[in-house]
């Protein structure tokens, strides 16, 4: 039975919510205010079913398992919660609305290590088009359909790449298995969410309009951004200011680098860093202006100083100041030096499409590959892009967030 989503919910709240008033009333004993138990009660239910319903949103994106996100869904709903009820000035009971939040997690976390962490999914392909490639694609157990009249069982869904033309045979048994209530799914849509890539090799008739975020999402989010930037640049502030001083301290030059990098619509803009390189003298041609730009592996250019501020990112936090100004979002494609875009975009077919949306401080491409300059390893960061610009979501963008200050403390993935 927990197995199915109601069930769990209900598991949820059953532990979660009624547990916690006959613990109250018959263990402690405490009087019951019906009034600011009617909140409590309430205002947990809210928190768990949201809670619940993010933590499954965010188990849709590739490469998500750990049940770590189970605990930061429900700690942002009840925080919401408890905040809601400070701005409102409504009395609730804390104890009460505590044991909520430990139970319901200790309840959720229960049913995913047991159900969904260890779950295999079975997908059944027709075969013809994209699907022949699907098999490489790692998670799910994979059922090649060899005949229309082949009996199925147990599918948790059905591919088919839909662009193919299938003979009457084929779209008579995909009916069929439409119609049965089997979920059906194009290829290309099951192959970019089970990669978390988007791939254009040819332009069709739905390519840009896929590709075009959402305005009024992007735009609420413009305005989180001024906020949330502004607030931590004051908490930040002290921190920067001492990094500052160490760069000075440990090699000459200014401790804030400045460089011209492509932005919104393909519009350069100056973005600010803390200086983790050695002074190199400028550039006049286009090879060399390119090649400085470039950062290696084991670059014999960063300093001492640097190599610790780029393995925790804490060179990205000038970069604050770009987002108050409206340059950079906190979350999006990281934004490329302007002769690397530039060269770019020849060697790359649809490059120029990744400005459709605003660059980040960080973005899916930096929590899932890190920092690349390669041309194949570009067009693999890409895919990467569109597939955030395509699938943006605030649950996207909590994702990216939880997985850099995960990056920050481990120095996994920054290079």
């Amino acid at each position: 039975m927990l197995k199915r989503i109601r069930y769990q919910i209900s598991a949820g709240l059953l532990i979660g919510v009624v547990i916690p008033v006959i613990i109250r009333q018959v263990v402690f004993g405490l009087p019951f205010y019906v009034e600011t138990q009617l909140i409590t009660i309430m205002g947990s239910a809210v928190a768990i079913i949201l809670g619940y319903l993010g933590y499954r949103r965010m188990l849709l994106f590739p490469g998500i398992s750990s049940g770590g996100y189970v605990i930061t869904s429900l700690t942002i709903t009840f925080l919401s919660f408890v905040l809601i009820m400070f701005i409102l000035r409504l009395d609730y009971s804390r104890l009460q609305m505590a044991s909520c939040y430990i139970l319901s997690v200790a309840t959720l976390l229960f049913i995913h290590l047991k159900f969904e962490r260890s779950r295999e999914f079975l997908f059944s392909y027709v075969p013809g088009g994209l699907t022949e490639d699907l098999p490489h694609v790692s998670h799910v157990r994979w059922q090649r359909i060899e005949t229309p009249e082949m009996e199925l069982k147990g599918e948790d869904a059905i591919v088919v790449d839909l662009h193919v033309d299938h003979d009457p045979q084929w779209e008579s048994a995909i009916t069929k298995w439409v119609l049965a209530g089997i979920p059906l799914y194009d290829a290309r849509a099951a192959k970019e969410q089970l990669t978390g890539r988007v791939e254009i090799n040819h332009l069709y008739e739905n390519t840009l309009g896929s590709l075009n975020p959402n305005n009024v999402l992007l735009k609420l989010k413009s305005v989180m951004d001024f906020f949330i930037s502004a607030v931590l640049i004051v908490i930040l502030l002290p921190i920067m200011a001492i990094v500052a001083v160490m760069i000075k301290m440990d090699s000459s030059g200014p401790a804030i680098f400045k460089q011209k990098r492509m932005g919104f619509r393909a519009t350069p803009f100056t973005v600010y860093k803390f200086r983790t390189m050695f002074v190199a003298n400028e550039a006049r041609d286009m090879e060399s202006m390119r090649q400085n730009a470039m950062t290696k592996d084991g670059d014999a250019r960063i300093t001492r100083l640097g190599r610790l501020l780029r393995r925790t990112r804490l060179d990205e936090l000038p970069q604050l100041f770009n987002i108050l100004k409206g340059d950079m979002s906190l979350i999006g494609p990281r934004p490329e030096a302007v002769t690397l875009s530039q060269w770019y975009e020849t060697q790359i077919p649809f490059y120029h499409y990744r400005h459709i949306i605003k660059p980040g401080l960080t973005g899916w491409a930096q929590v899932n590959q890190g920092h690349v300059t390669d041309v194949t390893d570009v067009r693999e960061k890409l895919n990467l892009d569109f597939y955030y610009v395509k699938n943006y979501s605030a649950w996207l963008d909590i994702l990216i967030a939880l997985r850099t200050v995960a990056i920050v403390f481990t120095g996994t993935g920054a290079r």
